[in-house]
């Protein structure tokens, strides 16, 4: 049974999307290189794109994911578009595009579609390879080199008990098996204790004090942390290891888009009177205050070339079974 659309479905949507199809039929022209047509309503015609932008609108899929045509998914979408397309002719029909309210909603739809075309093709010619390589490597000249440890703990909850098990290793236990008998951190203990490659900014303060000077090879503690008595053993200390290109690729695509819409907007503003008609909002004594940027998106900072790296487990956790970090 084909579904039918939400009742919420917006009138703009639907009128939009049968404009656009019929300016595409008129020209003959397809929407997107390689488009196919993949049905027809009443001889308007809805192409592959339709049905991928649909289904990105939904949430079925993420931008530039594939759709096989082929696939339940897409027949699914597809049967959606249909729907908006019969709807949107019969609203035509009835000549509802002709009501103030839904010529409003119309433009007010229309706006909206430009707008992003607009900072799409913004957004494509400024965020590219180039340029992500160029702030990478912007970013890796001015990292501060650091250094960083791979170590293992054991962690119990009282200071005699940890004190016995320093005598235990101090005698020749494995440092692995002790961890995986004793250790009460359940992030850590099931890997005898390996809290991988990390940086003591990352750690807790405790953890930064007692393991600031130790050398590889070295069994550090006990010393009381968040979690409990903790014994570590170091193994290894090395140069703090940049993060790589594709790691930090997402964060860098992130802030290079959006410090190219700001740059936009902040242009189209300066260029163009607003005038603003309503009042500022009054503040009424003895109530929250809202900060003047609330409902904006926070400015993302600049990618980091050396962000803290958090071992494997979470080494402030209670002595109870939590997720790790990563």
């Amino acid at each position: 049974m084909k579904r039918l659309v939400p009742g919420c479905l917006l009138l703009a949507s639907v009128l939009l999307t049968l404009s656009a199809c019929n300016a595409r039929v008129g020209t003959g022209g397809k929407p997107e290189p390689g488009d196919k047509v993949v049905a027809k309503v009443g001889g308007d015609v809805i192409w592959t794109s339709d049905v991928k932008r649909e289904a990105v609108a939904q949430g079925v899929i993420t931008e530039g994911e594939p759709l096989d045509p082929a696939s339940t998914q897409f027949r699914s979408t597809l049967d959606e578009v249909i729907d908006q397309k019969l709807l949107a002719r019969e609203a035509l029909r009835m000549k509802l595009d002709k009501d103030p309210r839904a010529a409003r909603r119309i433009e007010t739809a229309r706006e909206k579609v430009l707008g992003d075309v607009l900072v799409e093709g913004r957004v494509d010619r400024a965020v590219n390879e180039t340029a992500v390589r160029t702030l990478y490597s912007e970013q890796q000249r001015l990292a501060k080199a650091g250094e960083e440890l791979r170590a293992r703990q054991i962690v119990v909850a009282t200071q005699a008990e940890a004190d016995s098990i320093r005598k235990l290793l101090v005698t020749g236990a494995s440092f692995d098996a002790v961890a995986m008998q004793k250790s009460i951190d359940q992030n850590t203990r099931f890997n005898g204790g390996d809290l991988g490659y990390f940086t003591l900014d990352a750690m807790p303060e405790a953890y930064s004090m007692a393991l600031k000077a130790a050398k590889a090879g070295e069994v550090i503690g006990p010393f009381e942390t968040p979690a409990g008595f903790t014994i570590v053993k170091i193994e290894d200390r090395r140069p703090e290891q940049p993060i790589s290109l594709d790691e930090a690729r997402p964060q860098i695509v992130r802030f290079l888009t959006y410090d190219e819409i700001r740059t936009l907007l902040a242009k189209l503003r300066a260029a163009t009177k607003v005038d603003i008609l309503v009042k500022a909002p009054v503040a009424v004594p003895g109530t929250a205050k809202e900060p003047a940027n609330a409902n904006a998106a926070p400015a993302p900072a600049p990618p980091a070339a050396n962000p803290p790296k958090s071992p494997a487990a979470t080494a402030s956790a209670k002595p109870a079974p939590a997720k790790s970090a990563h």
